[in-house]
């Protein structure tokens, strides 16, 4: 006999199957409503841009990677960029698949990590790779948008939806800064009366020493390392400023003469369209409707909009499926030490370092 609990996962598993069904659908009637050869033409017109794109991707994850490295409290010699640069290519491979593929990639980086780093500090350390790039992101997205107000003259119903983003990501932004300056210890306040429910008393009373000693090393990074701290800060805007360009040039090899403002704004919109479509396992459809909406928006072509997402998606199943060859390599070589033997994982994520 089916338990409440086994008939609820069933659900909502035909739920997320319908969602990506409805996103592939939607995306082949845009593509169909563009124009295949529209599409197609496009796609020449980028040709051999697209191995600038992919090593610009490239460059995006090992900036991220270093700045990852730059957040660990414990000694971290013998963990090398090259190995981090491997989990988070295996972390972008399971982020394809939705806000859940994120949650399931970050606790894979903190499980690969390995044991001979500190649980608290694994995981505090992912907690501030994944913070930094959300308010990095969120930073973006604010200034693009208040730029594509003042700058492209937004008008009616679009102005109103512009400003109402800028307004509500500016005041997220602005309690998270507060909460993580005045060290607001919010998971410690929140796990008493979560300890009440008969479900979850027995894991967080297991759990709350290491979820509490996580959050300490997250609230104290800026105190106890003030220039790893501003590196990560400048190194996150740096992948940023990385993700427009690659905006940029899409656009110029599709010959549209896009200035790099609009890059940014176009960029900043973005990040609003992964917004709404966090619940669509990878964003399939939405991505490429929203990127085409933008467009138009903006006064560009619907196709070169649609080419952009498309050549866009492209460079993150790329490196997706570069992670996924790390991922079948990396249980077979690791020993639970962070200086991996020879031709293990390591060694595994190295070739694409050298194509950079």
């Amino acid at each position: 006999m089916e338990t409440m609990e086994t008939k609820s996962r069933a659900i909502r598993g035909r739920l997320r199957l319908l969602i990506v069904v409805a996103g592939v659908a939607l995306l082949i009637h845009l593509i169909t409503r563009v124009g295949v050869r529209t599409v197609s033409e496009n796609l020449r017109a980028v040709g051999w841009g697209m191995v600038l794109i992919l090593a610009l991707g490239g460059l995006f994850h090992l900036v991220r990677a270093y700045a990852w490295r730059l957040t660990f409290r414990s000694d971290v010699r013998g963990l090398s960029v090259t190995r981090l640069f491997g989990l988070r290519l295996i972390s972008e491979a399971a982020g394809t698949f939705g806000l859940a593929g994120q949650m399931v990639g970050d606790g894979m980086r903190v499980s690969l990590l390995g044991p001979t780093i500190p649980m608290p500090d694994r995981i505090s350390s992912v907690a501030i790779d994944r913070a930094a790039y959300i308010v990095s992101s969120g930073a973006i997205g604010v200034m693009g948008t208040a730029a594509a107000v003042l700058l492209l003259s937004l008008k009616g119903l679009w102005r109103v939806y512009a400003l109402a983003f800028a307004g509500t990501l500016s005041l997220v932004l602005v309690l998270a800064l507060v909460s993580f300056a005045s060290g607001w210890h919010i998971c410690s306040h929140l796990m008493h009366p979560v300890q009440r429910l008969p479900w979850a008393r027995k894991w967080l009373a297991e759990k709350a020493s290491v979820i509490e000693a996580a959050e300490e090393n997250l609230l104290s990074f800026r105190s106890r390392s003030r220039k790893s701290f501003w590196t990560v800060i400048a190194l996150y805007f740096t992948s940023q400023m990385l993700a427009i360009a690659e905006v940029y040039i899409l656009l110029r090899f599709m010959g549209i003469g896009i200035m790099p403002i609009g890059a940014f704004v176009i960029e900043a919109f973005t990040k609003l369209v992964n917004v709404v479509g966090a619940l669509n396992p990878g964003n399939v459809g939405t991505y490429e409707g929203g990127n085409l909406l933008v467009a138009r928006l903006l006064g560009f072509p619907a196709g070169a909009g649609l080419t952009l997402a498309l050549c866009r998606r492209a460079r993150i199943l790329f490196w997706a499926a570069i992670g996924a060859v790390c991922l079948t390599a990396w249980p077979r070589h690791i020993s639970g030490d962070v200086d991996a033997p020879a031709g293990g994982a390591e060694n595994c994520c190295s070739a694409p370092l050298g194509h950079l």
